[in-house]
């Protein structure tokens, strides 16, 4: 009879503690807009949504009675969306686009989530989103690279789709055997080094012959420019960004534990 309580409290205790972990993590609600996201991207944006917190809700919206949606109907079973049919009543108006900030409201008072994911490269959801962030929602954006400014600066944090999924390997790369994360790459522009030499300013250490740390300064570039993403410029981390760039040098610090901090300083002039 001990031994039943003994594995009922261990039972539980990794329950509680499940439950746990899982509380710690960001609640997120993803809405897809799907006259404006593509389909074929999509499992691919769960995957990146997912690393910032648990998806409690995932709702697409659209038309399902017409023939522009109708290769949704796979990934939609697939992955479990579920789908909100907004039927299109007059010829030139999205209704979806209703539909989904209504929702949007609707899940915002539920009080349930800490996050929502707004998979659309339409300028419309730009209202949403600050409405979202005023009530101290964090905000994934996530759209193609043609997506309105607006959207993407109204957004916490906005993804490129075309920075998703595999990477496009060259042939000759592949015949050797070696992956490329250069397709698809943009020049770093001078808004990103311009932000690079203000968080130097911001976070160098005086105690460390001014070198200053890359992790809060990666988080200053989301904050002055939410779309940014290494990925588009061809790298997959901020320090290999850093690198690129050219005018910086690197080094690296021993941190708490095994954790290494890695650092940056402008180059000195001959």
């Amino acid at each position: 009879m001990r031994r039943d309580h003994v594995a009922k409290d261990c039972s539980a205790a990794l329950k509680e503690l499940r439950m746990k972990d899982l509380s710690d993590q960001k609640k997120i609600a993803v809405l897809i807009d799907a006259d404006n996201a593509q389909y074929a991207k999509i499992k691919s944006i769960l995957g990146e949504v997912s690393k910032h917190g648990h998806v409690i809700t995932k709702r697409a919206y659209g038309d399902w009675s017409s023939d522009y949606l109708k290769n949704w109907k796979t990934i939609l079973n697939e992955l479990a969306i579920q789908p909100i049919q907004q039927f299109s009543y007059t010829t030139g108006k999205n209704s979806t686009d209703s539909s989904l900030i209504i929702d949007a409201m609707d899940l915002l008072y539920a009080e349930k989530y800490d996050a929502f994911a707004i998979i659309s490269s339409d300028s419309d959801f730009t209202k949403l989103s600050s409405r979202l962030r005023e009530s101290e929602m964090y905000v994934f954006g996530v759209g193609e690279k043609k997506t309105p400014v607006s959207f993407r600066n109204a957004c916490d944090d906005f993804i490129f789709t075309e920075n998703l999924g595999e990477p496009a390997i060259p042939k000759a790369q592949k015949q050797n055997g070696c992956p490329s994360i250069t397709n698809g790459t943009e020049e770093v522009p001078r808004e990103i080094i311009d932000t690079l030499l203000s968080g130097w300013l911001q976070y160098k250490d005086e105690d460390r012959e001014d070198w200053a740390n890359v992790a809060p300064v990666g988080g200053l570039l989301k904050r002055i420019k939410p779309d940014f993403d290494p990925r588009t410029y061809g790298v997959t981390k901020i320090p290999e960004l850093i690198a690129k760039v050219g005018l910086f040098e690197m080094t690296k610090f021993k941190g708490k534990g095994l954790v290494n901090i890695v650092a940056y300083r402008p180059k000195e002039r001959a």
